[in-house]
C-alpha cells in the first residue's frame, strides 16, 4: 500500500500542476499554449502507467528482476519495448523537422539508425544474451580482468546517460512549455519525478511497459497521421510531391541531396555515429538480457528493426506531409511563405490540420510519454552501471547480496533523478545539440569497438580495453570540444580547431586501432589468460550454455 501511495500521490502532483495551469487565469484555458485534450489524454497515460508500476513493483524483489525483468520478457514483447526506447521525441519531432526542412537530405538520420538493427541483429543480440548477465559491461568482464573493464565500460556508459538525460530533459522542458503551457521548471521536475517512480517501484518490468505501451501510442498516431496525409493527397504521389515542391522555399532543391550535407566527409562521418553508436548504447544493449535465450534476443532485434523501420518511412511521409500542408495553410506562414512556428513543432502543427484539437491533443500526450520512457530506460542503465558494475563488482568485489544490489540501485536512481533535474536546470538556456553527437560518438567510438572486438577477437586484452578505450574516450570527446559546434558556437572562438561536428569517421578507427595495438604488445602474464580463455568464452556465446546461471549472481 505504502508504494501504490506514492505512486498516487505523484500522480496527484502532475494532475494538479497540469490542470492549475490550464486554469492559472480566471479559468480560461489559453488555446495558444494549453491543450485540455492533450492534459486529460497525458493523465491517463501517466495513471495507467503508474498503476501498471504498482503492480509490477511485486515482481520486482530481486536484482535480476529488477535489472533485467528476470528474463521474463517474451521476443516480441522486447522488441516493441526497443523500439520505444528508440523512438524518441528528438527522433519523433526532431526528424519530422529536418525534412520539412531540408527534404530527402535530412534522411541520412533514419537510415543509419534503421542499418544499424540488422547489424545488432547478426552481430550481437543472440551472442549478448548467452552472455547472460545485467549490463553490457558483464560481457566483457566475463572475458577480461574484471575491475579495470568494468571502471571504463562504466564510465562509458555512464558519460552517455547522463548526456542522454540532460538532452532529455532539456527537451521535455521545452516540449512541455510548449504544448501545455508549463513552466519550464515544473515540466523538468515532473518528468523526473515520474521517471524515479517508473524504475524505483517497477524495474525494468514497469519500464518494459511503459515502453511497450508508448511505442503502440506512437506508432497508431504516426500511422494514422500517415493515412490521412496519402487520403488528402488523393492517393497520388505525383500530387503529394508536387504539392510540397510548390510551397517549399528551395523548391525541387528538397528532392536532392546537398541541401543540408555540402561535405562528403561530414556526411560519412554523421552516418557511422548514428550507424555504429545505435550498436553502442548501453540502455538498448541492456534490453538483451530481458529475454530468457538467444532465439528470444534474435526475436527481439528483427521486431525492434521491423518496427524502428516502420516508424522511419512513416516520419518521412510525415516531414513531406507538413512540407505540403502546413506550407500550404496561409494560418501558418508569414507573407515570405515560411513557417511562423518553432520548426520542431511541425509535426504538432500538421496533427492540428490534419485531425483538429483531437488528434493534436494526442499527439501532444503522445510526445510527452515519449520522453517518460527514454528518460525512464536511461535511468534504470545508468543506475545498472553504477549499483551492478561499480557498487557490486568493483567497490564489494563481487560480494554484495541481491538486497544491497537493489538499496543501492534505488539510491543511485534517486541521485540520478536529481542530477538530472539538476542538469536540466542548468543547460536549459544552452543549445544542447552537440550532446546527441557527443552521445552517439562515444557510443560508436568506445562501446561498439570495445563490444565487437571482445565478442570476436581472441587477442583482445584488458590492457588493451583499459587504455585503448579510455584513450579513445578522451579522444572522441577532445574532438568535439574543438568542433564548430562547441569550439565556435558554444566557446566564442572565431575558428575551429578540428573542422568537423561528427568525428567517427576518425574517433572509430582510431578507437579500434587503439585497442588492436594495445592489445597486441600486450605481453603481461593476464594479456596470456585472456588470449587463452577466448575459446570457452566464445562456446558459451555461441550456445549459451551457462547463460542461466549467471543470472543467479
Amino acid at each position: 500500500m505504502k508504494n501504490l501511495f506514492l505512486c498516487l500521490s505523484i500522480f496527484g502532483i502532475c494532475g494538479s500542476y497540469l490542470f492549475g495551469a490550464a486554469f492559472d487565469s480566471g479559468g480560461e484555458v489559453e488555446q495558444s499554449s494549453f491543450n485540455l485534450t492533450a492534459v486529460i489524454m497525458f493523465i491517463v497515460f501517466v495513471a495507467s502507467t503508474l498503476v501498471i508500476t504498482y503492480f509490477c513493483n511485486k515482481k520486482t524483489q530481486s536484482a535480476s528482476a529488477f535489472f533485467t525483468a528476470g528474463g521474463g520478457i517474451s521476443g516480441f514483447q522486447n522488441g516493441l519495448a526497443i523500439s520505444g526506447d528508440y523512438m524518441s521525441a528528438a527522433a519523433f519531432l526532431g526528424l519530422t523537422a529536418l525534412i520539412f526542412s531540408y527534404g530527402f537530405d535530412a534522411l541520412i538520420y533514419p537510415v543509419g539508425w534503421t542499418i544499424a538493427w540488422p547489424i545488432i541483429l547478426f552481430l550481437i543480440a543472440e551472442r549478448f544474451r548467452n552472455l547472460g548477465k545485467f549490463t553490457f559491461t558483464d560481457v566483457v568482464a566475463l572475458r577480461l580482468e574484471e575491475k579495470p573493464v568494468r571502471v571504463i565500460a562504466a564510465l562509458s556508459s555512464l558519460v552517455i546517460v547522463i548526456l542522454y538525460l540532460i538532452a532529455q530533459m532539456v527537451g521535455a522542458g521545452q516540449l512541455i512549455q510548449t504544448l501545455f503551457g508549463l513552466p519550464y521548471a515544473v515540466a523538468v521536475i515532473l518528468v523526473g519525478l515520474l521517471m524515479m517512480c517508473y524504475v524505483i517501484f517497477g524495474g525494468m518490468h514497469a519500464t518494459t511497459w511503459v515502453q511497450i505501451i508508448k511505442a503502440s501510442l506512437l506508432l497508431g498516431g504516426t500511422t494514422l497521421m500517415a493515412l490521412m496525409i496519402i487520403y488528402l493527397s488523393k492517393f497520388d504521389l505525383t500530387y503529394y510531391f508536387g504539392e510540397a515542391i510548390k510551397n517549399h522555399p528551395k523548391g525541387d532543391a528538397i528532392m536532392k541531396a546537398g541541401v543540408f550535407f555540402k561535405d562528403p566527409v561530414a556526411t560519412i562521418s554523421l552516418g557511422l555515429a548514428v550507424t555504429f553508436g545505435t550498436a553502442g548504447l548501453p540502455h538498448i544493449l541492456m534490453r538483451f538480457f530481458t529475454v530468457k535465450d538467444g532465439k528470444e534476443a534474435r526475436k527481439s532485434a528483427f521486431y525492434a528493426t521491423t518496427f524502428i523501420a516502420y516508424f522511419f518511412i512513416l516520419m518521412f511521409v510525415l516531414g513531406f506531409g507538413a512540407i505540403a500542408f502546413v506550407l500550404g495553410d496561409a494560418r501558418y506562414i508569414d507573407e515570405n511563405g515560411a513557417f511562423t512556428g518553432a520548426t520542431n513543432m511541425v509535426v504538432i502543427v500538421l496533427s492540428e490540420i490534419l485531425g483538429g484539437d483531437i488528434l493534436l491533443g494526442f499527439i501532444s500526450a503522445v510526445s510527452f510519454a515519449t520522453i517518460l520512457a527514454v528518460v525512464s530506460g536511461l535511468c534504470i542503465s545508468g543506475a545498472g552501471a553504477i549499483a551492478h558494475d561499480l557498487y557490486t563488482h568493483t567497490f564489494k568485489n563481487g560480494q554484495a547480496d541481491s538486497k544491497s544490489q537493489m538499496r543501492a540501485s534505488k539510491i543511485a536512481t534517486i541521485v540520478l533523478g536529481i542530477l538530472s533535474i539538476v542538469l536540466g536546470f542548468v543547460f536549459e538556456k544552452q543549445n544542447v545539440a552537440f550532446m546527441v553527437g557527443l552521445i552517439f560518438g562515444i557510443a560508436g567510438s568506445v562501446n561498439f569497438p570495445i563490444i565487437l572486438l571482445c565478442i570476436y577477437w581472441k587477442g583482445l586484452t584488458t590492457r588493451g580495453v583499459f587504455v585503448g578505450g579510455l584513450l579513445g574516450l578522451i579522444a572522441v570527446v577532445g574532438f568535439v570540444m574543438l568542433s564548430p559546434s562547441m569550439w565556435v558556437k558554444t566557446f566564442g572562438f572565431e575558428s575551429a580547431i578540428f573542422p568537423y561536428d561528427h568525428p567517427a569517421i576518425f574517433s572509430i578507427p582510431l578507437t579500434f586501432f587503439l585497442l588492436w595495438f594495445f592489445s597486441v604488445t600486450d605481453t603481461s602474464a593476464r594479456g596470456k589468460i585472456d588470449r587463452d580463455g577466448f575459446e570457452a568464452f566464445d562456446f558459451r556465446a555461441k550456445t549459451g550454455i551457462g547463460a542461466s546461471s549467471a543470472l543467479e549472481h
